[in-house]
């Protein structure tokens, strides 16, 4: 049997329709992307803010890796199209499935306290023919009385993994989070790796560029005692190499 074909209604779900319209402001959408832009300039990640209700996106930041050579323009008047023309058909089931399983999830969360929350995964883009697994990081911003989503805020990053999936809904503060598992269709109890000051002084000067040895005259320790930092940093991320580790820590708000 063939797969079936992904359409744009497949990634908007009765769990979420807005059914107040009267309540939405578009007067106030432009502090939201001023706010958006001005985030944008200040990193590498890229930065959308998804409408529910009209089923499109209020703004693209100009960052290329993940426009596909689009331009903010055109990714906006693809909206939603962008996923079905970009996204492998096999991780378009992917995103359909996340999707439902979030919101199914969302239901689940008093309304005062969505907005709390964010869920993130990994999936590929196919950029010029080539596929990039990038990480979507995506929160409310905006609800309806209900706590239907009217506005969310997605920031795109390069994935820190190997293979798409990794869906997770962390809350912000908490070192706990949950894991949804597409087998038993299940949503699982982790909790997030802690790093000692000294593994969060080696990523951060890591990031700085500074080499293995800069790093321990900085800290006053031998690049021996560099490497088993790094090394303890490896294992607790999962990761292969600082690269990984640097995205990981980032992405999750480690330092």
């Amino acid at each position: 049997m063939m797969p079936l074909q992904s359409n744009i209604d497949d990634f908007f779900i009765p769990d979420n329709e807005v059914k107040l319209p009267e309540e939405l402001n578009y007067s106030s959408v432009g502090e939201y992307i001023r706010s958006a832009e001005a985030f944008s300039r200040s990193t590498y990640q890229s930065v959308y803010i998804i409408d529910y209700f009209k089923r499109n996106f209020l703004y693209v930041s100009p960052n290329p890796m993940f426009l596909c050579g689009l331009s903010p323009e055109q990714m906006m008047k693809l909206g939603y199209r962008f996923y079905l023309e970009y996204v492998p058909k096999d991780e378009q089931a992917l995103l359909i499935d996340l999707n439902r399983a979030g919101f199914a999830f969302q239901s689940t969360i008093p309304v005062d306290e969505r907005k709390d929350w964010y869920i993130q995964y990994d999936f590929h883009i196919i950029n010029n023919g080539h596929p990039i697994l990038i990480n979507h990081k995506l929160t409310p911003i905006a609800l309806t009385s209900d706590g239907r989503i009217w506005l969310a805020l997605c920031v795109v990053s390069l994935s820190n993994h190997t293979t798409p999936g990794h869906i997770e809904i962390h809350r912000v503060g908490s070192p706990n989070f949950f894991e949804y598992n597409r087998l038993t269709r299940r949503w699982d109890r982790r909790s997030m790796p802690v790093l000692t000051d000294g593994e969060k002084t080696v990523i951060t000067l890591s990031i700085q560029g500074y080499t293995i040895t800069e790093i321990g005259d900085r800290m006053y320790l031998s690049p021996e005692t560099i490497k088993k930092y790094r090394k303890q940093i490896f294992e607790k991320l999962e990761v292969r190499n600082i690269t990984e580790a640097i995205i990981a820590a980032t992405n999750n708000k480690m330092i």
